[in-house]
């Protein structure tokens, strides 16, 4: 039985990375253990861990995450709030797919969609 999943993306600075997730979007690290190359993050239910690429090509990267939300556009206006960019093709807004989406771009060029269904 499958019960959670914490994707593993990469970072080139973990400070940086820290201060992105933690100050911009809200996230607080997760765990007791403060390991050089590796940075556990978490905000409500879910967990993002990052692991340090130092020589990653931000535009070479293709890391991405899908996160499944409530109160989408309570998140969308804190983002804005903290003045986050939001990626350039990912306005919210509903998609065909029925799903009310925006995305954004970390440090890193790791795409994070945020998603809530319609119905």
């Amino acid at each position: 039985m499958l019960t959670h999943s914490h994707p593993k993306l990469p970072m080139r600075n973990k400070a940086i990375t820290k201060d992105f997730y933690c100050n911009l979007l809200g996230f607080e690290v997760f765990g007791s253990a403060d390991f050089e190359s590796y940075l556990m993050l978490q905000k409500d239910e879910i967990q993002l861990h990052f692991f340090e690429f130092s020589n990653l090509n931000p535009l070479e990267n293709y890391g991405q995450v899908y996160i499944r939300t409530k109160n989408i556009e309570d998140i969308y206006n804190l983002f804005m709030a903290n003045n986050v960019a939001i990626h350039p093709s990912g306005q919210l807004e509903i998609k065909p797919w029925e799903q009310k989406e925006f995305s954004l771009l970390d440090p890193d060029h790791n795409l994070l969609t945020f998603g809530e269904s319609v119905f």
